[in-house]
């Protein structure tokens, strides 16, 4: 099997690489220069999603792209238009006329991020998205689904939650570790046929308000829960407030922030990028 994964150089795509290039041949790709060492089978192609030639030679001969490139964080309209609108139809253009298999796509929790928290959502939650950043991610959701309908050609959309590690009483919901991220990442590969899919990327926490019951068929199993870090985070932060969009919604911070504005700036994302 050949695989190609975009954004590898981020800090997701740092964890994804060494078992993807486990599974088969790997390109990996971003656009930076170099991403330094890379492991066996693995090899390098820089390529700007936004360029659609580019895009169509990066996928040529692949079996499958996992699509980890974009921005990822909520920028104006026309910061997010050329990497992660523009950049996600190059993606499954390309595959379609590539030959692909299937596309595994990162989605996010902020395509359905206006549903309230305390109301558990399910596969087929409506889209809600809380920012443009979000909004981008229902448009690959949505062209997954059209892709599928009338070219055949499968998508798993995974909506990740909070891959990162846990310093706030949101994320006891919605962590995915590292090793549930590798896990799902896999399922979307193997699983024999998956149509068009989605599921959403979290660990086996105690306080999740996401249901994947609909995504059983994928074989997604997790193993991690964040209830080991309840005591201390809640600790720390002390009582919610009923009136803070950022407790309320799933989105968390990106449902509180007005629009173009940075959700990531008010978090503390730790970047434990993994090193070769």
């Amino acid at each position: 099997m050949k695989l190609v994964l975009t954004g590898a150089a981020g800090r997701l795509g740092s964890h994804l690489r060494e078992p993807l290039s486990k599974i088969g041949t790997l390109v990996s790709s971003d656009i930076v220069d170099d991403i330094g060492n890379t492991y066996p089978n693995e090899s390098y192609v820089q390529a700007d999603l936004a360029d659609k030639g580019a895009i169509i030679a990066l996928l040529k001969g692949a079996d499958m792209v996992v699509h980890f490139g974009a921005i990822g964080d909520e920028r104006s309209f026309e910061e997010l238009l050329a990497p992660n609108f523009i950049g996600a139809y190059n993606i499954w253009e390309a595959a379609h006329l590539n030959g692909l298999k299937r596309v595994i796509y990162a989605s996010s929790i902020h395509a359905v991020g206006m549903h309230k928290r305390q109301n558990a959502i399910g596969t087929d939650a409506a889209h809600r998205p809380d920012t443009f950043y979000g909004l981008a991610k229902c448009f690959a959701e949505d062209l997954a689904s059209m892709y599928w309908d009338k070219r055949g050609l499968e998508a798993v959309c995974m909506r990740i939650a909070s891959c990162a590690q846990v310093t706030n009483a949101r994320a006891l919901g919605t962590w995915l570790s590292y090793g549930d991220l590798i896990q799902l990442v896999t399922r979307a590969i193997d699983t024999p046929t998956t149509g068009f899919s989605v599921v959403y990327g979290v660990s086996d926490n105690d306080r999740n308000p996401m249901d994947n019951t609909k995504a059983a068929y994928l074989g997604y199993r997790p193993r991690d829960n964040a209830e080991q870090f309840a005591a201390q985070i809640l600790a720390d932060e002390g009582p919610g407030d009923p009136t803070d969009p950022a407790q309320m919604y799933h989105g968390g911070p990106f449902a509180a922030v007005p629009l173009g504005q940075s959700g990531l700036a008010s978090m503390t994302i730790i970047n434990d990028k993994k090193e070769i």
